[in-house]
């Protein structure tokens, strides 16, 4: 049987982190299971950087079927969960249950993963205090304020158990790291 990979996210996820992973684990033979708040066909987003913005901008991205609702999320099925940016994490971070299933991989000691916006539901779990983390910059005001060391030179950043990215164009940093972490259990 394959080892799991919980990965969470819902609308308004950001595709390409979302794709990206989800390929990146399979194609290592994990079994990567994208959770959400219900199982349905997710909208995710494709965020970007356009010359004369003064921050990203957003266009409509790929579809993805969410394979487990949270409700339903048992996470010692899981080695490791992934939690991903977009804006997606603006809402989730308000789902009681999604904020138990992070705590609960952290309490568990198991890998946590998150990438540009996703620190928004490690900071509302309460999980980010005295870590040093990167995420989008944007989001450094959250993480400094829940009492996490920003870390914004670095594209990505291990601290213990936890992997953190700052966007999508960390990817190869990013899974760097996440790879290493998977190597070591």
């Amino acid at each position: 049987m394959k080892e799991k990979i919980l990965i969470i996210t819902g609308d308004a996820g950001e595709g390409y982190e979302c794709l990206y992973g989800k390929h990146r684990f399979e194609e290592a033979g994990y079994e990567a299971v994208i959770a959400a708040p219900s199982v349905k066909r997710l909208n995710l987003v494709i965020h970007d950087f356009e010359p004369g913005w003064d921050t990203y901008i957003e266009k409509p991205g790929y579809i993805v079927e969410a394979n487990i609702a949270f409700a339903d999320v048992i996470v010692e099925d899981y080695i490791a969960v992934l939690i991903l940016g977009g804006r997606a994490p603006e809402f989730l971070r308000h789902n009681e249950k999604v904020i138990e299933i992070v705590r609960e991989f952290d309490k568990t000691d198991k890998f946590v993963f998150s990438i540009c916006h996703g620190i928004q539901i490690l900071t509302a779990a309460g999980l980010v205090k005295n870590k040093t983390i990167t995420c989008y910059e944007n989001v450094r005001f959250e993480v400094e304020a829940c009492g996490g060391n920003f870390v914004g030179k670095d594209e990505a950043v291990r601290d213990g158990k936890y992997v953190s990215g700052q966007t999508w164009q960390s990817h190869p940093d990013f899974y760097r790291m996440v790879f290493e972490c998977l190597n070591e259990k």
